[in-house]
């Protein structure tokens, strides 16, 4: 099972209770892989982390694993391993800009 923790706001949107989403998600375990199952399973995601269109990743959205920021890696590139097992979630941040 692949843990993936979402911002309230996403949780709440898609009806989510609980702190994270749990997923089975097929080999490779890529960051395109586990968007692809959460929104399957969610599709009132879909657009919410990455265009529709083009499956690019939103601009104030960022990954996280294992203490990485894994937003500027391919989107084909498997994840880490602690992530691929259950043992750590990928984590979906909403980033904050200002000045």
């Amino acid at each position: 099972m692949i843990r993936v923790v979402l911002p309230a706001h996403l949780r709440s949107h898609a009806g989510i209770g609980g702190g994270e989403v749990r997923l089975t998600v097929e080999a490779p375990i890529t960051q395109r892989s586990v968007l692809d199952a959460l929104e399957e399973i969610y599709p009132v995601l879909r657009g919410t982390i990455r265009d529709q269109a083009t499956k690019k990743r939103r601009p104030f959205v960022r990954f996280f694993a294992c203490q990485r920021d894994l937003s500027h890696e391919a989107p084909d590139a498997p994840l880490p391993d602690a992530v691929a097992s259950g043992e750590q979630p990928l984590l979906v941040v909403g980033a904050i800009a200002g000045g």
